[in-house]
């Protein structure tokens, strides 16, 4: 096959799934394509967008009805494809800046960054603590009984349920006391 075809003539060989006179149409105006659409994209973007039209053209050669030329046809649906490529990124754009604008506040709040680092710390205070005293608290303070409650489900008094909690209380402030002025803002 020739380069010799004219644009209807490789068209038509297209239609019937030539794929030499694609080859041929594609490296015809893959150039002069990408350099227009360079005029709205970068490199890259332009590229893309080109070669995404002449995959569409190929995949759907059949059904396709070109009513002008397929040069105006080209220019045409690269000119669309830069413009519908330039909407995504605006929207994207509009996208990053409003989560940026929201979660802006919480970036420069340095105690956003201490946050796992505290759990961590509150988890490992609360298993450093002796069994007695880590169950009598995690149940009053995780599970929400009442001392009564933990007393009666432990057979000791409420009075020993109190000194157990006070005393793993104690306990936490010590392992926690360069993290306490973070929690009691988060409090």
């Amino acid at each position: 096959m020739t380069n010799q075809l004219d644009d209807n003539q490789l068209w038509a060989l297209i239609c019937k799934g030539n794929e030499r006179a694609f080859d041929i149409l594609f490296l015809r105006y893959y150039p002069a394509l990408c350099a227009y659409a360079r005029q709205f994209l970068n490199d890259e973007d332009a590229r893309d967008v080109v070669q995404n039209i002449m995959v569409w053209l190929w995949e759907n050669r059949e059904m396709l009805v070109i009513e002008s030329t397929l040069r105006s046809y080209l220019f045409s649906a690269t000119r669309n494809g830069c413009l519908t490529e330039l909407n995504k990124k605006e929207i994207r754009r509009k996208v990053h800046n409003e989560i940026h604008q929201k979660l802006q506040h919480l970036f420069e709040d340095p105690d956003f960054y201490v946050a796992d680092e505290l759990a961590a710390k509150i988890e490992e205070a609360v298993q450093s603590l002796p069994e007695t005293y880590r169950e009598a608290f995690t149940k009053n303070r995780f599970e929400q009984k009442t001392y009564a409650e933990i007393a009666k489900e432990l057979n000791v008094s409420a009075k020993t349920i109190d000194y157990r909690i006070q005393q793993a209380l104690k306990r936490l402030r010590v392992a926690l006391k360069d993290y306490l002025p973070i929690m009691a803002l988060t409090i």
